[in-house]
């Protein structure tokens, strides 16, 4: 049965601080409209003398009551960054923190410093994404990383600010972001493509097809569909008519589904690595070579122009 309109959970936001009950009471609030307004759920109260609104995000409110702020990929998620997994909640607690209620099934804790304010109900992005670094494999990791670094949430000097905080064996991740990547899936596929030496470009402009995500080795286009972006009918006419577009310009386009790149990488990695060993032939004529491979396309200003 499908729930009702007044059933169904009011949508939750992330919320920057936690109010006190000294400031809520000197906003003009009384101890008896605190607790008027939390018996009616205009208030949450997660933990005592500490105050969200209603609406604040599940996964905060538990933070707070663990007597934390929300850290990590639970965070990166809810501001829009890539995480490969769905995350569980994440709760940056004090070292020395102490008297703390025992966290609910699935929460994760990590027990460290900071520099956020004692009423902050978050961290600060770098310590979040130097976290998660941790908390992830190297390659979600730099998606993760690219994710935040494109989205605009930290920029060159909020890069070097998370790997401040990392040990030094986490600098050689370093050298393999790139902020180009528009989604998680791009920045999977690309590491996949580096591990076999070939030459990359990102966000692509080609005349008559327009921009592709990936051009490999100058003649092979992936394109790195999700549901969210390619689930309508009008968006599959557009990906096949710039397909043959392509193809009539010499060009093999791969289609990846963002599902086999999370849960089947090593599938997805070997049949790459045959499609990129299928490199065309080149001729000076530009025509098919042995075996009816078609021509390479040749790459020119006017046809090929990388974004900036």
């Amino acid at each position: 049965m499908q729930p009702s309109p007044t059933d169904r959970p009011a949508p939750s936001r992330l919320v920057a601080s936690v109010a006190g009950r000294a400031d809520l009471i000197t906003a003009g609030m009384t101890a008896r409209g605190l607790t008027a307004a939390v018996r009616g759920g205009r208030l949450l109260r997660p933990r005592r003398d500490h105050y969200l609104p209603p609406d604040a995000h599940p996964h905060q409110v538990e933070a707070v009551r663990c007597g934390g702020r929300l850290d990590c990929v639970a965070l990166l998620a809810l501001l829009g960054v890539f995480v490969l997994e769905t995350p569980q909640p994440h709760v940056q607690l004090e070292r020395d923190a102490t008297r703390l209620p025992a966290p609910a099934r699935g929460v994760i804790r990590h027990w460290r410093a900071t520099v956020a304010h004692p009423h902050a109900a978050v961290v600060p992005v770098p310590e979040a994404l130097a976290q998660a670094v941790r908390c992830q494999g190297a390659r979600a990791a730099v998606a993760t990383l690219d994710s935040a670094w494109h989205l605009g949430l930290v920029d060159e000097a909020g890069i070097r600010e998370v790997f401040g905080l990392l040990p030094r064996r986490y600098g050689v991740l370093r050298g393999v972001l790139d902020r180009r990547s528009e989604s998680g899936t791009e920045s999977l596929v690309r590491l996949i493509l580096r591990g076999f030496g070939c030459r990359i470009e990102l966000q692509v402009r080609i005349d008559g097809v327009g921009r592709v995500d990936l051009l490999v080795d100058g003649w092979l286009i992936l394109e790195c569909d999700s549901v969210r972006h390619h689930s309508d009918w009008s968006a599959q006419v557009e990906d096949r008519r710039r397909d043959l577009a392509a193809a009539a310009l010499g060009y093999t386009t791969v289609r990846l589904l963002a599902d086999d790149v999370f849960r089947r990488p090593d599938w997805v990695r070997e049949q790459l690595r045959r499609v990129v060993a299928q490199r065309p032939a080149v001729h000076d004529s530009g025509r098919s070579g042995a075996g009816g491979r078609r021509s390479r396309p040749r790459a020119s200003p006017r046809t090929v122009v990388p974004e900036s």
